[in-house]
């Protein structure tokens, strides 16, 4: 199965739901979002490894990865390898002594180790075509390039939009999702692409 690679390009948090933040990877050359709730522990050793800050002292994952580093074992890639009722299932590809080694992982875990390895994140296309939101192009957008593109992720703060989803037909329910989209409330988005989601299955 074809691997698709993923880059992180944002952190979301929603002011509205307490301790509720979304890591959003984005499809490399492509226009696919990938949103995952994670917990804000997660978030804050994403965002402390995304912006170079040095802790006093070692956070978890910092620990872990000097761990690796001091006993060779060289972390290649993170695969998130499959999507079960809303939960994302991630493995760590580690090299140790020319042998290859997968750990599994939950998914924050494994983003918060990806940056700090400097590694590939990887995931499927099923996985994408589920879970993936896709993010329109604005007419006279220009895609961001290498040089272009900022060197921090922003971290976005944004209030939900009122809505009663169980009311609203699926066409609105896109038009709803592509305007949350637009105001990077990834957390909200996550909502209302489930919703759209199960009435899909529902209307199979």
């Amino acid at each position: 199965m074809k691997k698709i690679e993923l880059e992180i390009v944002a952190l979301s948090h929603s002011i509205t739901q307490t301790h509720s933040y979304a890591v959003v990877l984005g499809e490399v050359d492509g226009l696919r979002r990938l949103p995952i709730v994670i917990g804000g522990f997660e978030a804050q050793a994403i965002a402390v490894a995304l912006e170079r800050m040095q802790p006093s002292r070692p956070l978890t994952h910092d620990l872990f990865a000097n761990f690796m580093t001091t006993f060779g074992i060289e972390l290649t890639e993170v695969i998130i390898y499959k999507l079960e009722e809303g939960i994302f299932f991630s493995k760590l590809i580690c090299r140790h002594d020319g042998d290859s080694i997968e750990i599994d992982s939950r998914t924050s875990d494994a983003l918060a180790m990806a940056v700090r390895a400097n590694c590939k994140i990887y995931t499927y296309e099923n996985i994408l075509e589920t879970a993936g939101l896709y993010l329109e192009q604005t007419e006279g957008a220009v895609e961001p390039t290498a040089d272009t593109k900022p060197n921090k992720v922003p971290v976005t703060s944004k209030s939900n939009i009122d809505a009663d989803m169980k009311n609203m037909n699926l066409e609105d329910l896109n038009k709803l999702l592509q305007k949350v989209l637009e105001q990077e409330d990834y957390v909200r988005a996550i909502n209302i692409r489930d919703e759209i989601n199960s009435r899909k299955k529902n209307n199979k």
